[in-house]
């Protein structure tokens, strides 16, 4: 097919690159090499049937070898010549899975420059078939989860070009990811010379219309066409290796075609080029897919949108159903982008009052990394909107609470079996719902959730157990000298739901030891084959906290009661790292820790100037702080026994629609809004086509890292934490549970898989309350993701645990097995 045939709907004839090259050269304004494509038949006739079970470097001599038909090679000879007579050509694999939005396949496969005569351009088709199978072209697609059997390779076949620069334009800024700001890379000669990294390229970097930022590179190489055909390094003549390969003008010119590519695309672009003479022409264009797409504003303002999954600790991407589920619980707008949510902060920033209580409460209590963003935004001239006439938009959690609680173990007592009530209530009223009575009765409940989840008095009893845990720890520090003392006096709190769940996972282990045929059902990974006897003690502890799941603020991810066997690791774990009777044991000793620890502080403070005083006040905290902090967890809880309740009710309507015909799969509802789901359930009908676009988005969003900070422009803004007290090579973070160990590292992903032995440092991405058993297991905490008063530093401080949290990149700078230190009082990680 010639190029000017083909469009960007063609992947699957033309491949990845042929597709965007064909769409390019349709653009008006736009120089694309002229060219043509040896499709996908062509490897489905010739190369298919020749792939057995052979390893790749079989399959690439099989291929490389392989005789062409006449009739393919009649018609690239035909093809060629029309491009003219001994023309020197550009032989470029296509695959159907490169230049997608969710993978490029930059560099994978193999292409062939200035390739002159038919016999070496049917060559090259051969040799570009055959990269589909070279060792690092297989291990991607197995990294990208792309299966091998539905890929095949087309091949491009365009004129040379023989350039007197080249190089390679992003329409955003692939660093920061500001789609304001475009970055030029140019070379001497062809492109070949910065995708290989023998040299330098000068670097621009231009916004509206201007350049902001040059680096004119030292270029002593430059890849050159040989005249026999082929290329070769060649050394830059001495008076021209500083000079610039672009003038300014030129560079301005390029970004202008950039633009009007993007706008084609209707996304950023990243686009190779070469300058022949004084005319631009592009050799390929594929979107950038590193980019987090940006939230939707209703306006051309500045925004800043803080995520909404880092607070949570979940910052995989949610379904369409979960998305809609937060949103109608949440009482502040949240806008959508990648799957995730993120709340626009703008308002607030634009006011100094609320600016400095956001900026000191994020940057203090929960994730400084977000604070130290923020304030780098704030420094930024003119980027803000001005504060309105009227006062702040907002006031921090707890700045309006009510009078101070007294009787605090009554307000925790009444409070949970209030909700406690309301769940049994609801659970029995939703049975009877069905089609759209259920949706509409959901709909209404929600609301009663977000009625009880905002009483003041919540929010009072949360604050109050936070703030004396900040109490103690400023005080303390000042009179005593002493760091983070609150964790120790948090230890074993009565009334945490969330750490009661990983002890009480230790007495179904007591349950299931003495019966080898149940061990070995859990080794097997099933809970289904337990004996009789001790199903009693999982279906007790599933009725009590099955609804909980990693990533469970997403009501449409699985939860322990759908998948029993997820807990077969952890109840394992606890088989063989624990003795029986361990529950009361070890919540016995935090608990002795932490009384121990009262009377050695009220004792020394005792001794100091009004000491009596210091001393009341301070076990007063401290009574607070046993009081309430359990409570914390709870609110959660409730949130995710409702939504479980909300779930199975849904469930089953998919059911029904099933058995209607309605919808191919129960599932399907995850990918459907709540009014979207509504719709389907009182039509009878259903958007299979809207489905189907929902998955692969879903899809693609699993590959985004979201970030913590982003503007409207794009902008991934990142902060730091401003520290110059550490040792070399020390990994910072945030401390949010006092101690130091050492040990090995056992970097996990998924709880599933966790294989933990005692003396273990847990490293992973973030931990909510599904987590909790797995700490029991290990002697400290380092997670990428969190904040002082999180899920995840509230039980490691509860099971005394040393954690570091809020470490970049945690699961990749340290290896699993390596021996490291956590240093959970300073906030750091060494690796040992």
């Amino acid at each position: 097919m010639d190029l000017t045939d083909i469009g960007s709907n063609q992947i699957a004839r033309a491949g990845g690159k042929g597709a965007h090259l064909g769409e390019l050269s349709r653009i008006e304004g736009v120089r694309v090499p002229p060219g043509f494509c040896v499709t996908t038949a062509a490897f489905e006739r010739i190369v298919t049937p020749l792939i057995g079970e052979q390893a790749g470097a079989e399959i690439r001599r099989i291929v490389e070898a392989v005789e062409l038909p006449d009739d393919l090679v009649a018609a690239i000879t035909d093809r060629l010549f029309a491009l003219g007579d001994k023309a020197a050509c550009a032989v470029r694999s296509s695959a159907t899975a490169e230049d997608l939005p969710t993978a490029s396949f930059a560099g994978q496969h193999d292409s062939y420059l200035n390739v002159i005569g038919a016999d070496a351009v049917l060559d090259a088709v051969r040799r570009c078939w055959a990269s589909l199978f070279t060792d690092r072209a297989i291990s991607y697609r197995e990294h990208q989860g792309i299966d091998h059997r539905t890929v095949r390779m087309a091949v491009v076949v365009q004129r040379m070009v023989v350039p007197r620069a080249a190089g390679i334009l992003f329409t955003a800024d692939p660093v920061t990811s500001n789609r304001t700001i475009a970055t030029v890379d140019a070379a001497f000669g062809l492109g070949e010379a910065l995708v290989s990294g023998i040299v330098n390229a000068d670097v621009y970097r231009v916004r509206s219309g201007e350049i902001i930022a040059r680096t004119v590179s030292a270029k002593r190489l430059a890849v050159q066409a040989r005249p026999e055909g082929g290329t070769e390094e060649r050394a830059v003549e001495p008076e021209r290796q500083e000079q610039p390969a672009l003038t300014d003008a030129e560079v301005l010119r390029l970004v202008r075609l950039g633009r009007h590519i993007e706008a084609h695309f209707g996304r950023p672009q990243d686009i190779e080029w070469c300058l022949a003479g004084d005319e631009f022409q592009i050799v390929q264009s594929r979107p950038i897919t590193t980019l987090f797409p940006v939230p939707v504003a209703g306006d051309d303002g500045n925004h800043v949108y803080v995520s909404v999954g880092h607070q949570q600790m979940m910052t995989d991407p949610l379904k369409p159903l979960g998305l809609a589920f937060w949103q109608m619980t949440t009482p502040r707008p949240m806008a959508e982008a990648g799957g995730r949510l993120f709340v626009d902060v703008t308002p607030i920033l634009a006011v100094p009052a609320s600016r400095d209580a956001l900026i000191d409460g994020l940057g203090t209590r929960s994730d400084p990394l977000i604070g130290d963003a923020l304030r780098t935004i704030v420094e930024r001239e003119g980027f803000l909107p001005p504060p309105p006439a009227e006062g702040s938009p907002w006031t921090p959690p707890g700045s309006t609470a009510a009078d101070p609680i007294e009787d605090g173990p009554a307000l925790v007592t009444e409070l949970t079996e209030r909700v406690r009530a309301s769940l049994a209530e609801l659970a029995r009223d939703i049975r009877t719902r069905t089609g759209v009575d259920l949706l509409d009765f959901i709909r209404a409940d929600v609301q009663e959730l977000r009625r009880i989840q905002a009483e003041p008095r919540n929010m009072q009893a949360i604050m109050a157990g936070m703030e004396a845990n900040w109490w103690l720890n400023d005080h303390l520090l000042e009179w005593l000298g002493e760091k983070n003392t609150a964790d120790t006096l948090s230890q074993s709190v009565a009334g945490n739901v969330t750490s009661e769940m990983g002890l009480a996972l230790l007495d179904v282990a007591d349950a299931i030891r003495p019966y080898p045929d149940a061990v070995n059902a859990l080794e097997r990974g099933s809970i289904e084959e337990l004996p009789t006897v001790v199903r009693d003690a999982v279906r007790a502890y599933l009725d009590r906290y099955g609804m909980r799941c990693a990533g469970e603020i997403d009501i449409t991810r699985p939860r322990w009661s759908e998948r029993p066997a997820e807990l077969a690791p952890m109840i394992l774990s606890n088989i063989r790292n624990f003795e029986p009777g361990a529950h009361q044991r070890l919540f016995e000793e935090g608990r002795r820790q932490a009384e121990e620890k009262r009377r050695e502080l009220v004792a020394r403070l005792r001794e100091l100037p009004d000491g009596e005083s210091k001393a009341a006040e301070t076990e007063r905290m401290i009574d607070r702080v046993r009081t309430f902090s359990g409570y914390r967890e709870f609110p959660k809880y409730h949130m995710i026994s409702r939504y479980f309740l909300y779930k199975q009710a849904l469930l089953e309507e998919a059911d029904r629609l099933v058995r209607a015909g309605v919808l191919a799969d129960r599932e399907d509802i995850y990918h459907l809004r709540f009014d979207e789901l509504r719709e389907v359930v009182a039509t009878r009908t259903v958007d299979d086509r809207l489905i189907g676009e929902r998955k692969d988005a879903f899809a693609t969003y699993r590959t985004l890292t979201p970030p913590r900070v982003l503007t409207s422009d794009g902008e991934v803004v990142t902060g730091s934490y401003r520290r110059g007290d550490l040792p070399p090579g020390a990994l910072v973070g945030l401390p949010v549970s006092a101690g130091t160990v050492e040990g090995r590292a056992r970097v996990v992903l998924d709880m599933a898989g966790a294989d933990l032995e005692p003396g273990d440092i847990l490293v992973t991405a973030y931990t909510d309350p599904s987590w909790t058993p797995a700490f029991l297991a290990v002697a400290g905490l380092v997670t990428e993701v969190g904040g002082l008063m999180t899920h995840g530093a509230v039980i490691a401080r509860e099971y005394g645990l040393p954690a570091v949290v809020g470490v970049e990149h945690a699961t990749r700078l340290i290896r699993d097995g390596q021996r490291i230190r956590v240093h959970g009082t300073d906030g750091y990680v060494e690796i040992l």
